[in-house]
């Protein structure tokens, strides 16, 4: 980067440099122009004044001596009279009568209908340039001065050395200004990179200040990020050492012929149910790791909360009554926008904690309705509620309110967790109220979709 700009700015400045020398030359010649004409204006006025002592009918040689001389600069100066008709009546530097008529010229032209005028002629060689002034005589004759000067790319030219000279002086001293220039722009964002965690408390400037907000939060949320898989990782194992210890310690017993009839039968069953709850575990840790990782622009259907809820309570029908708690449904046709496997995850796992965590008896409401134009997911239960304290965390991964309660059931606390993702991916909202003995009520309110 520091290469680039270095280049950018060398190039700028060559190229400033160069436009400034070419724009002085081209003004500088306009200058030297306005300068030689004004030197012969002079000079033909001077003329004139004294062509009113003598005729046109003079004889060559006096006139000769009236108008010999040079300009005010030094250089010589050609002198042309020239009758109304555009006859060449005297030259200083040619035979007037081999000369063309000069009726054609335009500072002659110009001089017979205004008094006075003026033009500029190249030569083919284009190294020099010819001046030409007019002005109107008394006796009705044009008198023309002329001379000759260098043209601009003759100056230009003989200006190139100088103008190198100045232009490497210029690039050498831009060289050491841009390495200036590039090094101290650069070093906020070089001080930015070498320290990552103090990036808000550094002096920098205001327009990178989105910037460094945009970077230090990105830093924070990997950081966040990294510590939430590191505990992840250290939960995930400390679970799956629970089941594994049980099935290992039990199968050893088995197999070293510890145990015989009914704890043989009680043993497999620990070993089953071990498993299942490894599995199940194992399962929650999948889906979990592929929803962090889920593509959020997802490719939404048209379907209906009330029927993917209504499904979802007939299958959960037997487990509520295993464990003697009343599951019942509620609500109207719902229609939505979202992903029906997604949306099957969230119903079951918010039905399957409601029913893990509730008493004997209790009961478990779930409804689907539309609440001020917007999908409404409701699922009430009577269980044993969540402290007020606890609240802000029940959706963290592996958090348990009752851990002992939550191995009972074979709950993996991963099923919070899921739902939560599950609501981020459909942009919408989700709400609890509980209390300690009376239940929870969890609420998930989606985004009008069309």
């Amino acid at each position: 980067m520091k290469k680039k700009i270095n280049r950018q700015l060398m190039f700028i400045s060559a190229m400033a440099a160069a436009v400034t020398l070419l724009s002085m030359a081209v003004v500088f010649y306009h200058i030297f122009q306005a300068q030689v004409l004004d030197d012969l204006r002079l000079y033909a006025r001077g003329l004139s004044a004294d062509g009113r002592k003598f005729q046109i009918e003079k004889t060559e040689e006096s006139l000769a001596g009236t108008v010999s001389g040079t300009s005010g600069v030094g250089e010589p100066v050609r002198v042309t009279v020239i009758d109304p008709s555009g006859t060449v009546v005297y030259d200083s530097d040619a035979d007037a009568d081999r000369m063309d008529n000069h009726a054609d010229r335009p500072e002659v032209r110009e001089a017979f209908a205004e008094g006075e005028g003026s033009s500029v002629r190249q030569s083919s060689t284009m190294q020099h340039n010819t001046y030409y002034y007019t002005l109107l005589l008394e006796d009705g004759n044009v008198l023309r001065v002329a001379r000759e000067a260098h043209s601009i790319w003759s100056i230009l030219y003989r200006a190139l050395p100088v103008m190198l000279l100045i232009v490497c002086a210029l690039l050498a001293l831009c060289l050491l200004v841009s390495h200036y220039l590039t090094k101290s722009l650069l070093a906020p964002i070089e001080r930015m990179a070498a320290d990552m965690d103090c990036i808000g408390e550094q002096e920098i400037y205001e327009e990178l200040q989105p910037f460094a907000e945009t970077i230090r939060r990105q830093h924070d949320a990997i950081l966040k990020n990294a510590d939430m898989r590191q505990e992840f990782t250290s939960n995930v194992s400390h679970e799956l050492k629970s089941p594994l210890a049980v099935i290992s310690g039990y199968s050893e017993l088995i197999e070293n012929g510890m145990a015989s009839g009914q704890d043989v039968i009680r043993f497999a069953a620990e070993i089953h149910k071990s498993s299942g709850r490894l599995l199940t575990l194992i399962n929650d840790t999948i889906r979990l790791s592929e929803l962090d990782v889920i593509d959020r622009s997802l490719s939404f259907e048209e379907l209906d909360l009330y029927e993917i809820a209504k499904n979802s309570v007939e299958i959960l029908q037997l487990r509520a009554e295993e464990r003697s708690v009343m599951l019942s449904m509620e609500g109207e046709s719902c229609r939505m926008r979202g992903d029906r496997q997604m949306i099957e995850e969230l119903i079951y796992n918010l039905c399957d904690n409601a029913l893990n965590y509730n008493n004997i008896g209790g009961s478990v409401t779930v409804s689907a309705q539309f609440v001020n134009g917007r999908p409404v997911l409701r699922v009430a239960d009577t269980g044993i509620g969540i402290p007020r304290e606890y609240q802000d965390r029940i959706f963290e991964r592996f958090y348990r309110v009752d851990k002992s309660r939550s191995k009972s059931t074979g709950g993996t606390g991963l099923g919070l967790a899921i739902v939560k993702h599950i609501v981020e991916a459909h942009h919408a909202e989700i709400s609890l109220v509980s209390e300690p003995g009376r239940g929870t009520d969890i609420t998930v309110t989606f985004v009008v979709q069309y």
